[in-house]
């Protein structure tokens, strides 16, 4: 008996984690037949979990939305991860749920066993929430983004780019990536036949899913730096280019990846790709580096840098 109870609770774990589960798949992660896997999944119905069957050869069973939540199964390494996650949501990086996630934590903290409870507080106890300059999201608008990702679904959905003009997009999303202000979507964008970049707070409403697409061929093996790239130089009117005299590991501690890609020329000196509209502010940020680089372009930002030091030389009488 402890056994099958044992196990009712493994096949529950499984059918959480994954959206669809060949019945074959189940039987050799649970060590068991099939036949013992269609038993465990009818005791689960019988206990009030909607597990849809899939007809077929193989089978296959998914997990559906019930009338309440079902207690969900979480390792322990789950169970910190979504804690400290909810924590960071009380924070308030996604708009709208900062109450909601304190009421959730709050219940979850409840339960948590003690060494769970301890390496979450560890975590809280070093760090310093620094939420200044974090655009907020609608909750709603990331999770129909993310169960597409998952499952495959195209999205449609109303955009204002960076210049104000709004436009309507069909996409076949492929991740979600948040640089520690912003939310990005990088998805195939149907209609120009290209991968783009969106920012998650210019998607005017919750996208509608519409039906699944089969993968594409991502556009860059590295995903992360693709993004850093698309992120930080793609959507301006300049396309910057410094070269930096330290190392790129030291430069990258600096340098987020909204701000500007980092990359290694050698051990003792980088470059950084970066984009911007207008050259305004970019030379005090520059003075703010402890480094020495030089500005290889583009010549806008040259004859910026050029004007500022003489106002400075001037400032001072000419003394160097």
């Amino acid at each position: 008996m402890v056994e099958s109870a044992a196990r009712l609770l493994r096949l529950l774990s499984l059918l959480q984690a994954r959206r669809d589960w060949p019945g074959p798949d189940l039987a050799e992660r649970l060590d068991v037949d099939v036949r013992t896997v269609r038993r465990d999944v009818e005791r689960l119905r019988g206990l009030g979990y909607p597990v849809h069957a899939t007809p077929g050869v193989a089978g296959g069973y998914r997990l559906g939305a019930g009338a309440a939540l079902p207690p969900l199964l979480l390792d322990d390494d789950e169970a910190v991860a979504v804690a400290v996650g909810l924590r960071t949501a009380a924070n308030g990086t996604v708009a709208g749920i900062e109450e909601t996630s304190v009421r959730a934590l709050a219940k979850l903290e409840q339960v948590l066993p003690a060494r769970l409870r301890h390496r979450v507080n560890a975590f809280d106890g070093v760090t310093v929430p620094l939420t200044a300059g974090v655009v907020p999201v609608d909750p709603e608008v990331l999770t129909v983004i993310a169960a597409a990702c998952r499952d495959r679904q195209r999205l449609r959905f109303d955009y204002e780019s960076h210049t104000g003009s709004a436009s309507e997009r069909t996409v076949e999303p492929l991740r979600l990536a948040f640089t520690g202000r912003r939310w990005y979507l990088l998805a195939y964008d149907v209609d120009r036949e290209d991968w783009r970049t969106f920012r998650a707070d210019r998607i005017a409403a919750p996208p509608v899913p519409r039906f699944r697409f089969a993968p594409r061929e991502p556009p860059d093996e590295d995903l992360a730096a693709y993004l850093a790239r698309s992120i930080s130089s793609a959507p301006y009117k300049f396309v910057v280019r410094i070269v930096v005299h330290a190392p790129a590991e030291v430069v990258a501690e600096r340098i987020g990846p909204s701000i500007g890609l980092v990359e290694a020329l050698d051990e003792h000196t980088c470059v950084v790709h970066s984009g911007m509209n207008s050259f305004e502010e970019t030379p005090f940020y520059l003075a703010r580096w402890e480094f020495d680089f030089d500005v290889v372009g583009p010549p806008e930002l040259v004859d910026r840098l050029r004007s500022i030091a003489a106002r400075f030389t001037r400032a001072i009488g000419g003394a160097l």
